[in-house]
């Protein structure tokens, strides 16, 4: 499951030249053109937020995306970007910055499962790729995203918001042990960083998702996976994207100034 090298950026990654920053937050979405990433980037734009968005493949998807934001009054920028990629990923806050003039809000979603099966079946290179894309790169990202933050380095605060699992906490036996581990990392980064920086004006928190309506199950291998587990869950069926990104809007507003190293657990009662 080697994720495929992104294009040469040119023109049409970013068609926005958004200037000077604008008393408006700003938003980093990784992943931010497909499934919760998509809602999550509609909700905020309907929320008043600038946004850059990033994306790996599938540019007509993240561009409509896009225009749907702008649409409702947001600024954006989109950004290719391959998350197995750390050098490449240390780049994108700064561009955020550079594009908009500060960065007020970061939205870790992007990530990978690997292929859905007994913990025997899975390679260490897919575990690898899984721990690279799902815990590394969000490192790479929050420790910019603070810097960016930090009152203590000059910065105005900020709010991390980063999307876990529900796996976490279960294991995800016969499923993706190396998912849910990488993302109970994830848990613990966040709690970290919200007891390491809050003091500094940047808060961190988790939303963890219980099996939702994404392509995401397509890639592991099962598409009808939120279908198959539906019997499973207290309310009898998965979860839609945008049931998801209620929980992510409210952490990046005011409303939620005082919460910093909670999860969010939107699992339909599971």
């Amino acid at each position: 499951m080697t994720p495929d090298a992104p294009d040469a950026p040119d023109a049409a990654t970013t068609p926005d030249t958004p200037g000077p920053a604008t008393a408006r937050p700003v938003t980093i979405v990784t992943g931010g053109g497909r499934g919760i990433g998509a809602a999550i980037s509609e909700r905020l734009a309907a929320d008043g937020h600038d946004l850059f968005l990033t994306w790996r493949e599938r540019r007509e998807d993240a561009e409509s995306i896009a225009e749907r934001c702008r649409a409702a009054g947001s600024r954006v920028v989109l950004h290719q970007v391959d998350l197995a990629d750390l050098d490449a990923v240390a780049a994108v806050v700064p561009a955020a910055v550079a594009a908009f003039g500060r960065v007020t809000g970061l939205v870790n979603n992007a990530g990978i499962t690997g292929r859905i099966g007994p913990f025997l079946d899975a390679s260490i290179e897919e575990s690898e790729l899984v721990f690279r894309v799902n815990v590394l790169a969000t490192i790479v990202l929050c420790r910019a995203a603070v810097a960016h933050m930090s009152t203590e380095r000059g910065g105005a605060g900020g709010s991390i918001v980063n999307i876990s699992s529900g796996a976490a906490t279960t294991g995800s036996p016969d499923t993706y042990i190396p998912y849910a581990a990488s993302k109970a990392a994830v848990n613990v980064l966040t709690m970290g960083l919200a007891k390491e920086f809050g003091a500094v004006g940047v808060r961190a928190n988790t939303v963890s998702p219980g099996t939702t309506h994404t392509e995401i199950h397509a890639a592991a291998g099962r598409p009808d996976a939120p279908r198959e587990r539906a019997g499973r869950f207290p309310m009898r069926r998965a979860a839609e994207p945008r049931e998801i990104s209620g929980a992510v809007a409210y952490l990046l507003s005011d409303d939620a100034s005082y919460t910093s190293g909670a999860d969010i657990r939107i699992t339909g009662g599971a």
